[in-house]
């Protein structure tokens, strides 16, 4: 059972990268089966064992990734308003994205799925909604709107930087660069 289990992953993990790779050069809808499992070294069959099509692969992927990034916010709520800060909410972050930098790479570029980065970045904007309306109970939910339009675009510059550079710098590291920004601003480069 468990050499099947680790075989299963290993196939999903090849079928993962031959997409992502393919998504990198070209549009979803000019990826042909065919083409995926060249690219992964698979049969058509093995495939088929575990995806519908292309579409069906790409949105269970993305659901993975949704489902790790959900657990990175979970903390969000589950602190209190004495050791929660926005270092310990984006290493969470940074790591999941981490852990999914090929997608990130391809829902990033000319031929990701941008409504799954809307779904990302929504998701992130609830959790922060009800986190930050308990810790900052003076500001307006509109305000809290605006910090979050700002503080999310500035952490996908800093994700794409992140991605650029090779993700040679830790998680930790860019959430504290995150985090100093968030707090600082323009101090921060001081």
């Amino acid at each position: 059972m468990y050499k099947n289990d680790q075989r299963t992953r290993l196939t999903k993990m090849l079928i993962r990268k031959a997409l992502t790779s393919l998504l990198s050069q070209k549009p979803i809808q000019s990826i042909s089966i065919k083409e995926l499992c060249e690219q992964a070294g698979i049969n058509r069959g093995t495939f088929y064992s575990h995806y519908t099509d292309i579409y069906d692969l790409l949105e269970k992927i993305e659901e993975e990734m949704m489902q790790d990034f959900q657990s990175a916010l979970r903390p969000l709520l589950a602190s209190t308003t004495d050791d929660l800060t926005p270092l310990k909410i984006t290493t969470g972050i940074f790591e999941c994205l981490k852990n999914n930098a090929d997608l990130c790479i391809v829902t990033l570029g000319p031929y990701g799925d941008k409504r799954f980065a809307a779904r990302l970045l929504d998701v992130g904007r609830q959790k922060c909604l009800e986190c930050y309306s308990l810790q900052f109970q003076g500001a307006s939910p509109k305000q809290i709107e605006y910090f979050y339009a700002f503080v999310s675009s500035g952490c996908i510059g800093l994700l794409e930087k992140w991605l650029n550079d090779g993700m040679t710098t830790s998680a930790a590291e860019i959430a504290q660069v995150a985090e100093n920004i968030m707090l600082y601003g323009i101090r921060f480069l001081v």
